[in-house]
């Protein structure tokens, strides 16, 4: 065998040798790589999964707080619905009442000259009494005690007209402790205090 044919063997032997190798090298990076890529991608799809149930849980989280949220809304609407047309009736019937009363003249005198006949019933003679009357039934009422209650006031009431009482009166003792509240405003409030629940009641239970 010639120099040269020995040196062409040699020379193939070390490119098979070489390509086998990298072959083999090749092999080992690809398997490499798919191995990554697989743990790659079960990676993706675990998180995935994960970030999948997540957002399930924040939905079905955000909806029961929205229907409870709904119904709560939906509760106080309905409770303030119900005040409001509560208040409407009992205003509408209590309003209306009232002020009809107090137009009354002779109903008003005559509630006025019953408070001061059970004001003081140990002692008639003396009148210990502070009576606050309205000033726009100045005249009316004071021709009234002129002809009707002349007993009481000699016996010591003292009368005083204000502008702040629009109908009705205030009774109280002269030393002004306290007083007694008979107008329009104070029997309003009254009775509407004590129609709203029952009203209420009446039309929603």
């Amino acid at each position: 065998m010639s120099t040269n044919d020995k040196i062409k063997q040699l020379t193939d032997k070390i490119y098979l040798e070489g390509i086998e190798e990298a072959k083999k090298e090749a092999e080992v990076i690809i398997s490499k790589a798919k191995k990554e890529a697989e743990e790659i991608i079960a990676s993706a799809k675990k998180m995935e999964t994960e970030l999948s149930k997540q957002m399930q849980e924040k939905a079905s989280e955000v909806r029961k707080n929205t229907e409870s949220e709904l119904k709560l809304a939906a509760r106080q609407f309905t409770s303030s619905l119900k005040h409001q047309i509560s208040n409407e009736i009992v205003n509408a019937q209590v309003d209306t009442t009232v002020q009809e009363a107090f137009k009354d003249k002779d109903f008003v005198q005559n509630m006025i000259l019953s408070m001061l006949n059970k004001w003081n019933p140990e002692s008639a003679e003396s009148m210990s009494v502070n009576l606050l009357l309205s000033k726009e039934d100045e005249a009316d009422l004071t021709k009234f005690f002129n002809e009707k209650a002349k007993e009481i006031l000699n016996a010591g009431l003292e009368i005083n007209f204000i502008p702040t009482i629009k109908k009705g009166f205030k009774i109280a003792p002269k030393d002004s402790s306290y007083h007694i509240n008979f107008t329009d405003e104070s029997f309003e409030n009254y009775f509407k205090s004590y129609l709203k629940d029952k009203t209420k009641k009446l039309i929603f239970d």
